[in-house]
């Protein structure tokens, strides 16, 4: 049983920057798609972004291309969000996911194992 553990999250600034992190243990997810999803106060649960097992695909919500990257370190079981140009509308609860899919869905059900989620805040 894989378990997520993010960590990273916090009170920024708007226009500032945070690094979210996602570390996995009890099995290896170097072989497998990861994503980070947001749920915002009354809102649904929303992908941000996601890497395929090796990274080399990519995909990222239009809310967020340009200003947040992922990259993951296979060695360290890690996935990682860094997230520059924060806005206030950025602010909700992150969540990492992994996948037994090699390609990364962009819809919550095609995700096998979830983290308890960071809160991300971002004053205006």
């Amino acid at each position: 049983q894989v378990q997520l553990v993010e960590s990273g999250g916090g009170l920024v600034q708007a226009g500032g920057s945070l690094r979210l992190s996602c570390a996995a243990s009890g099995g290896t997810v170097s072989s497998t798609a990861m994503g980070w999803f947001r749920q915002a106060p009354g809102k649904g649960r929303d992908i941000v972004a996601a890497a395929s097992a090796s990274a080399g695909t990519t995909y990222y919500a239009d809310f967020v291309k340009g200003r947040f990257t992922i990259s993951r370190d296979n060695a360290k079981n890690t996935v990682y969000l860094q997230m520059n140009s924060l806005k206030p509308e950025d602010t909700a609860v992150y969540y990492c996911a992994a996948s037994r899919r090699i390609y990364p869905p962009t819809y919550d059900y095609g995700y096998d194992y979830w983290g308890q989620g960071t809160q991300v805040t971002v004053s205006s």
